[in-house]
């Protein structure tokens, strides 16, 4: 294999680096919304009113039998037909968010589901608001099995990333390959995108594992 340093270091790590920082940016601005995301749509569905209760359902459950990248197409390619116009990288963070939003979603409710009734039924003994019953009995138990599963989605966005480049987002996989059609050399390029991407998935799961710790440690206690 022909592998070239000097076209390593002074076209792909330069060009590669910078494109990293938009990859961040979409992958923290996607997973922040998908929570919020996540949580509206969670209270949508376990509503006592029937009508909320199964168009939020059917929602979710559109959207996750629905593959990510039709659902960026849809948004950059048919929003501008009703005059909704909006950036390659805008595009692509709501397209992820909402995605990952109804995956989130589900997480938030099996969490709850998980704590069992006589929680709540000694919540209400105690003669507390649902609003205290929730924030110091039913969240604090519901945490530990949310987070795990939350930091799976984080990674998950971070390796869903790359799709955007088929929006011509600057991102890491798209540098990588305006590299290779520009010198037509793909092999440092592909090969340097790959290991960024191992790297900042290793710290994520490093990061999301301290989290996990943290909040166990917290319950605990």
């Amino acid at each position: 294999m022909d592998w070239r340093w000097d076209f390593t270091f002074d076209v792909v790590l330069p060009q590669l680096w910078a494109a990293a920082g938009i990859t961040v940016y979409a992958t923290v601005v996607s997973f922040l919304l998908a929570l919020v995301g996540g949580l509206v749509l969670m209270t949508l569905k376990v509503s006592k009113n029937p009508v909320v209760s199964f168009v939020a359902g059917e929602f979710i459950e559109f959207i996750r039998s629905t593959p990510l990248l039709v659902q960026i197409f849809f948004l950059f390619f048919v929003l501008p037909e009703f005059g909704i116009t909006l950036p390659p990288l805008t595009t692509g963070i709501l397209a992820i968010a909402l995605y990952n939003s109804s995956l989130c979603a589900e997480v938030y409710r099996a969490g709850l589901l998980a704590i069992p009734r006589g929680q709540y039924e000694a919540a209400v003994a105690l003669n507390m608001s649902p609003r205290h019953a929730f924030r110091r009995v039913i969240m604090p138990q519901s945490l530990p099995p949310i987070v795990p599963a939350l930091g799976n989605y984080l990674i998950a966005i971070f390796k869903e990333t790359p799709l955007l480049s088929f929006v011509a987002v600057g991102e890491i996989m798209h540098a990588s390959k305006l590299i290779g059609s520009e010198y037509y050399r793909f092999t440092e390029a592909i090969t340097i995108a790959g290991i960024f991407f191992l790297v900042m998935s290793l710290v994520s799961a490093q990061l999301v594992r301290a989290v996990e710790q943290y909040v166990n440690r917290s319950i605990l206690h």
